[in-house]
């Protein structure tokens, strides 16, 4: 059985409050910079994709992690810095709940091959312009 004399207890106090406040398994959360391309979203686009550039170095980031807005990554690349760059099925990010118009937060979530998570956000201004087909003719 355990006993605990008064100077016991008030000796691991200190640590016992700290453990409530601060919970054993709390992962840190970093927020970077991120740049979304193309920073104006068409949504008559027929691109392919959405890119996604971090200030996060290509090999820290275990890039299955990585979402944006919950959308899962389709593929990823590092820029010529060095910088992990994620790529998004556009179509997926059509399907969003967007705003027309307006500016649209979207948000990059993901963890680095240490267990560190990291977000950031970048505003889209979301458009439908349909093409007229005004372009050069042969």
């Amino acid at each position: 059985m355990l006993s605990f004399t008064k100077s016991k207890l008030f000796a691991i106090f200190p640590f016992l409050l700290l453990m409530a406040i601060v919970p054993l398994n709390s992962a840190s959360q970093t927020v970077i910079d991120i740049q979304v391309a193309p920073n104006v979203l068409n949504l008559q686009n027929q691109g392919e994709v959405v890119s996604v550039h971090t200030d996060v170095a290509y090999w820290s980031v275990e890039a299955t992690s990585v979402t944006l807005c919950g959308i899962e990554i389709d593929h990823w690349k590092a820029d010529n810095q060095g910088n992990f760059v994620a790529k998004f099925l556009i179509e997926e990010i059509k399907d969003l709940p967007l705003n027309i118009g307006e500016l649209n937060t979207l948000t990059l979530e993901g963890a680095t091959t240490t267990g560190e998570v990291f977000t950031g956000s970048y505003d889209v201004k979301v458009i439908e312009v349909i093409p007229n087909g005004g372009g050069k003719k042969k």
